[in-house]
């Protein structure tokens, strides 16, 4: 298991993984929706946001993209889910900022526990204006 900086030839399979990723994290979505967001994946949140991958045996099996202090994304091959990797990607960021904030529907039950077993407090509950699906703002702060 190896991470580090996303290069720009990690692109698609870090799309694909997302795809594949929302698919079964948003099946409250629907897949149009994330599909119909792959360009902006591509040329806009990708670019402007500082990634690392996670490879295992050369093959990227997850991802996790920061801008600033916001956790804008954080994905794991679903085959390779409950295995401590999007723990080991969360400590790879944790351990380089102060304080992280995040958004996470309320409905992705799994990923809202999965930040609140790391140390992330619900700081308000909102409605997502694309989706119109409730979500959480979360917070962590590094302990002094």
């Amino acid at each position: 298991m190896n991470i580090r900086l996303m290069e720009e030839r990690d692109q698609d399979s870090m799309i694909e993984l997302w795809l594949r990723g929302s698919e079964q994290a948003h099946h409250f979505i629907p897949m149009e929706y994330w599909s119909s967001k792959q360009s902006e994946m591509r040329n806009v949140y990708l670019p402007m946001s500082e990634s690392y991958v996670l490879e295992i045996d050369g093959h990227i099996r997850g991802f996790i993209s920061i801008v600033g202090s916001y956790l804008a994304a954080l994905f794991i091959d679903p085959e390779y889910q409950s295995q401590g990797y999007g723990r080991k990607l969360l400590d790879h960021i944790k351990s380089r900022q102060e304080r992280l904030e995040l958004k996470v529907y309320k409905a992705n039950e799994q990923a809202v526990q999965f930040y609140s077993r790391h140390g992330f407090k619900v700081q308000q509950e909102m409605l997502d204006p694309d989706t119109r699906q409730p979500e959480y703002l979360m917070e962590w702060t590094k302990s002094k």
